[in-house]
């Protein structure tokens, strides 16, 4: 039965398993590009102290592998939080109103998600910074010229133009983060690839349920991509400057 395809309860499960992914990858990738653009402001500080620290944090995080960061929140950190957090952290409640509220997420998720959103941030962060950068020096004289506040230029001037400059490169680390959650399996994270394993674990049909999950990525990455073309395609960066 279903010899050559999966029988509907395992593309259930692979499914249920896409869910996961695409819920983890669009928290983690709200989260990076806020935390992303806040590292990026602190790495242009012009304390070297503050500089200096942001720069330290963007290293370490983008210079360690995502798995090694990924076992680090799930098993390192709970060995040094005290027995009634973790009861707390792994008890079922619920997140918000009673009768509104959504279910607070297993451990394995809060750890995927923090190690994921860290992990993302430390590059988004440069790929602001690259934007910045990309800006013309003569826009900010020209701002000055007018009688505009240095506020005022980094808000009116080069801000909005970094973000154009950074949005094509910022949708590259969004689809990333959707290809990088697949590492949230090594914790058990019951995402899309972890649900192709255990659905070839049980069936033995390797190439259909890994083939099924290919199809699944690609096609999440694809429409990330088509939204960013439609929206951004069209748009052309200011001259003056280089990448």
């Amino acid at each position: 039965m279903f010899d050559g395809f999966l029988a509907p309860r395992y593309i259930g499960w692979m499914i249920d398993g896409l869910g996961v992914t695409l819920g983890l990858s669009a928290l983690a990738s709200v989260i990076a590009l806020v935390l992303g653009f806040v590292l990026c402001v602190l790495r242009l500080s012009p304390s070297r102290l503050v500089a200096g620290l942001a720069a330290a944090w963007l290293s370490a995080f983008r210079n360690t592998p995502l798995l090694v960061q990924l076992f680090f929140w799930y098993f390192g950190v709970p060995a040094l939080l005290p027995d009634s957090v973790m009861a707390w952290l792994n008890a079922p409640h619920r997140i918000g109103v009673e009768a509104f509220g959504a279910p607070w997420p297993p451990f394995e998720m809060l750890a995927g998600l923090l190690g994921l959103s860290l992990y993302s941030a430390a590059f988004m962060a440069e790929e602001f910074r690259a934007g910045i950068y990309s800006v013309a020096p003569g826009q900010t004289a020209a701002g000055r010229a007018l009688g505009m506040t240095s506020t005022r230029i980094w808000l009116s001037v080069i801000l909005p133009q970094a973000v154009r400059i950074a949005r094509a490169p910022l949708a590259g680390q969004v689809m990333n983060v959707v290809k990088n959650s697949s590492l949230t399996m090594a914790i058990g994270l019951a995402e899309l690839s972890y649900a192709a394993r255990q659905v070839e674990t049980e069936t033995f049909q390797a190439f259909q349920a890994f083939g099924l999950a290919t199809l699944f990525y690609i096609g999440a990455v694809a429409l990330i991509g088509g939204f960013s073309q439609l929206t951004w395609g069209r748009s052309t960066p200011p001259t003056g400057g280089t990448r």
